[in-house]
């Protein structure tokens, strides 16, 4: 379909002279010779791009932009006059409109404004659309969880992103979902439609991550070929999430600490301050504060980051949340493997629902994506639900479990502990039904359970 373009000129020959060339160029044109004209076509919506004498009969070229700006902000403008002056192009420009052009017409230049101004457009259309998915899958509504520790987090991330906080420490176990509370913050943000950059603190060395986070000049060092940007220069006017920051060295914790405090760093090899607003929202499983007490984390660092402190509850504290997130996850692979999956059968979701879940949500996911992976039904059998770390492998032809040993070797005590605890929690304590899951003898079990309470009753050593 060809776009549509809005001539508004009270002379008749340039109207003519501008439909003639816009049509040629495959756009259809639609003409206004007075302003209340103009109007009409701005209350329909009737077009992609439009073209103002800022001289009409009736009204004023600039008024008209003023009303078109404000009842259809997507549709650039372009003012024309015969009065070619600085002062008109900055006011048309301040005003809201794309371009100024001036009488008479350079039909090329003409032709590059209008094809510039369109696709401008169109690019502001592709990137608000894919603001809408994102947020549509990052945003609030996926935070899932109706358990009171969950309610709490969605009503404080609600406020967060609403607020102008500049940073945020967020606090849990690993899998608990950092990462999506630290997106659902930017999404619900009025920083929506800048970038959100992630980086994780552990996965690269101290010179790696530092010219990643500040970026560098060009000749910095012997591989600084070009001059390269840094995460927090690109997310400008956005946010930057940092997660295990616990583990970043002393000397970038100091400069990330003038970074919050300044909003302003320099490139590696460079000596100009270079001004940012962004969000810094970092994240950690470690003990900060004991962190300090070793001197491995700055403490005017923790107190800078944990102005808003939030914590997410590991998932065994949060249970009414599992039956939840279970059917999140099962709708979400029925998607990617266009699989029917409709439920959990009652034994399986009694099942997920007594286990601990040390692996927490990213935990839950797994189990889930792999039993929608290759269950055979549409419903999940409890034979489908795979959990823990399992050390066991198929069996043989005699009909007995073969044990496959870790690269690096495993202590035999630990794994025996281990499906001890499994055992147990399967059969929800009953130490028969775990005596026989373990092929021991009841009394073997209750020696064995016994143990076990007295290891996990025993407080660790320092």
């Amino acid at each position: 379909m060809a776009e549509r373009i809005l001539v508004v000129d009270d002379e008749k020959l340039i109207r003519w002279s501008l439909r003639e060339h816009l049509t040629g160029e495959g756009y259809e044109v639609l003409e206004a010779e007075n302003g209340a004209t103009a109007a009409r076509f701005v209350e329909e919506g009737a077009f992609d791009l439009a073209l103002i004498d800022v001289r009409l009969p009736d009204t004023d070229g600039m008024a008209l932009l003023t009303a078109i700006s404000e009842t259809l902000p997507d549709v650039p403008v372009i003012i024309v006059t015969a009065f070619s002056t600085v002062d008109g192009a900055v006011d048309a420009m301040k005003s809201g409109a794309f371009d100024y052009v001036t009488k008479p017409f350079n039909m090329e230049e003409l032709s590059i404004a209008v094809k510039r101004a369109l696709e401008t457009t169109q690019l502001r259309r592709k990137v608000s659309e894919q603001v809408d998915i994102e947020k549509a899958r990052f945003g609030l509504g996926n935070v899932i969880g109706k358990s009171p520790g969950m309610l709490r987090i969605k009503e404080l991330v609600e406020r967060i992103a609403q607020s102008e906080t500049t940073t945020v420490l967020l606090l849990g176990e690993s899998g608990t979902g950092k990462d999506m509370i630290a997106r659902a913050i930017h999404y619900e943000s009025n920083r929506v439609d800048a970038p959100f950059m992630n980086i994780t603190c552990t996965a690269l060395p101290e010179s790696l991550l530092e010219s990643e986070l500040f970026g560098y000049e060009k000749g910095a060092f012997t591989d600084a070929k070009t001059q390269k940007r840094g995460l927090f220069e690109l997310a400008d006017g956005g946010t930057v999430f940092m997660d295990e920051i616990g583990d970043m060295t002393p000397a970038l914790q100091a400069k990330l600490l003038r970074v919050l405090e300044d909003k302003a760093f320099k490139r590696i090899g460079g000596s100009k301050d270079i001004s940012v607003d962004i969000r810094v929202i970092a994240a950690t499983n470690s003990d900060l504060e004991k962190a300090i007490e070793k001197n491995a984390f700055r403490e005017d660092l923790y107190y800078r980051i944990s102005i808003v402190p939030v914590y997410i509850p590991p998932l065994r504290e949060r249970p009414e949340d599992i039956p939840l997130l279970a059917n999140h996850f099962i709708t979400l692979y029925n998607t990617e493997f266009r699989r029917s999956v409709q439920s959990l059968s009652a034994e399986a979701l009694d099942r997920i629902q007594r286990y601990d879940w040390p692996g927490n949500v990213r935990e839950l996911r797994n189990v889930i994506e792999r039993a929608v992976l290759l269950g055979a039904g549409d419903v999940i059998a409890p034979d489908d639900i795979q959990l823990g770390r399992s050390v066991l492998g198929p069996k043989t032809k005699q009909d007995r479990y073969v044990v496959r040993l870790p690269e690096n070797g495993c202590n035999l005590a630990d794994v025996e502990t281990d499906l001890v605890r499994q055992a147990l929690q399967r059969t929800n304590g009953n130490q028969t039904q775990a005596a026989k899951l373990l092929g021991l003898t009841r009394d073997q079990i209750r020696y064995k359970a016994a143990k076990l309470r007295d290891l996990e009753a025993k407080p660790p050593t320092s």
